[in-house]
């Protein structure tokens, strides 16, 4: 009999947690699919930025109109860059990732700013930001297409 009840507070606590969860995953999942990753990535970023600035990607994740999934990619293209791997292969998998999707601009000021407002927990240089921003739009942003998003 233990074990039953044992059984049954586990479900409900499976389902209360997925109930409680899904509008976060949903709007993971938005990005995750546009991307063809998993969510493992983005998910490891939201924890990286912190229990505040995480809720603030979410929420920007839910309302996910087609400016705002393209400047969250941009944030997850710089959190991978710059946090995760900084190497040039692991750079042009994520342009590639980015362009499949539709989702490859030029990284503005805007993008920067945001990014760097997310990922104040990790504590950004922004001067750093900048050069990464140079380099990025030098190494895959012909200087005809560039454009600024407002």
């Amino acid at each position: 009999m233990i074990w039953l009840m044992l059984a049954t507070l586990a479900v409900v606590f499976v389902v209360g947690f997925r109930v409680l969860t899904s509008d976060d995953r949903r709007a993971i999942r938005g990005l995750t699919e546009r991307l063809g990753i998993d969510a493992v990535p983005v998910e490891s970023m939201i924890d990286q930025m912190g229990k505040e600035a995480g809720r603030e990607y979410l929420r920007y994740l839910q309302q996910a109109d087609e400016k705002r999934l393209l400047n969250a990619a941009q944030v997850l293209l710089i959190w991978q860059v710059m946090i995760v791997d900084g190497s040039e292969q692991h750079l042009h998998t994520w342009y590639r990732r980015l362009r499949k999707a539709r989702l490859a601009t030029p990284l503005t000021e805007a993008h920067i700013r945001l990014a760097f407002g997310l990922l104040r927990e990790l504590e950004p240089d922004m001067q750093e930001l900048n050069q990464f921003q140079t380099r990025y739009n030098a190494l895959f942003m012909p200087e005809d297409n560039v454009y600024t998003l407002h």
